[in-house]
């Protein structure tokens, strides 16, 4: 049928009866480049497109978020496992790292929980909810490398992220042992997991160093070296508080118990 077809369309060329006929094959001729020529308009809109908003390429703003994340943020993530994993002991809290205003904020919204801060290194460019935690005295700006200015067992526990993987062996090991000297019930450490946090650019005069991100064997060497022994009911709380959950630590989290 095809065949007859093309040879009726033959003889109508031929005889000069179809004018239309070198029109016609030259649009069917050029259809293929006619739809080259679409799909590549429409893929450059589509590159176009992931480009606009920041400038940037989608996958550059994916990236972005993973290095930016911090274990500060996976503290407010953590909040309602804790409660469950420490109950009362919650009451008193102290969190020493980056974002302090904000774990803080995220602590004192919680029922019968009282909460303070420690921001290691000079806040900049911060919003007036955290300059009123300031002023306040709830939040303060520390050097953790030094004594902190509390006595001894002041909070029930102590919550610490990022900043111990900022400072060098030099000053880490006076640092924990000041950290689990003002913890009564519990010491809980978020440290960053290897290959995973790394330090923001913009960030990196602010910290002095790049993060060093230590391994879990490291770590437990590290607290068995100065004393320091796992809390295994809060591990074993913890764990089946997450379990009913989908949620998975970015961090590593490391429950210790306090100098007795």
């Amino acid at each position: 049928m095809s065949r007859r077809q093309v040879s009726s369309t033959r003889r109508f060329v031929d005889s000069g009866n179809f004018p239309f006929s070198g029109a016609l094959h030259s649009k069917t001729r050029s259809s293929p480049i006619l739809s080259i020529a679409l799909v590549v308009v429409g893929a450059i809109l589509l590159i176009g497109y992931a480009y606009s908003g920041s400038g940037k390429f989608r996958g550059e703003a994916v990236s972005r978020i993973e290095v930016d994340y911090t274990c500060s943020l996976e503290v407010q993530r953590a909040i309602p496992f804790l409660k469950k994993a420490y109950g009362d002991s919650m009451r008193k809290v102290l969190h020493v790292g980056p974002d302090t205003c904000s774990v803080v904020s995220k602590l004192l919204k919680e029922e019968d929980t009282e909460a303070w801060g420690v921001e290691p290194y000079d806040i900049e460019d911060v919003e007036e909810s955290c300059k009123s935690l300031v002023g306040k005295g709830i939040v303060r700006v520390a050097d953790i490398k030094y004594p902190l200015p509390y006595k001894p067992k002041s909070f029930s526990l102590v919550i610490v992220s990022d900043a111990l993987d900022y400072l060098s062996p030099k000053y880490l090991n006076k640092t924990l042992l000041e950290l689990a000297r003002v913890a009564s019930d519990g010491l809980i450490i978020f440290a960053g997991t290897p290959g995973h946090q790394k330090a923001k650019v913009a960030e990196l005069s602010k910290f002095g160093r790049p993060a060093k991100m230590r391994s879990s064997s490291w770590w437990i060497r590290f607290f068995d070296q100065n004393s320091l022994k796992e809390n295994e009911t809060a591990v074993k709380k913890f764990e089946q508080a997450t379990s009913k959950s989908s949620y998975l630590p970015a961090c590593q989290v490391f429950h210790l118990n306090p100098y007795h």
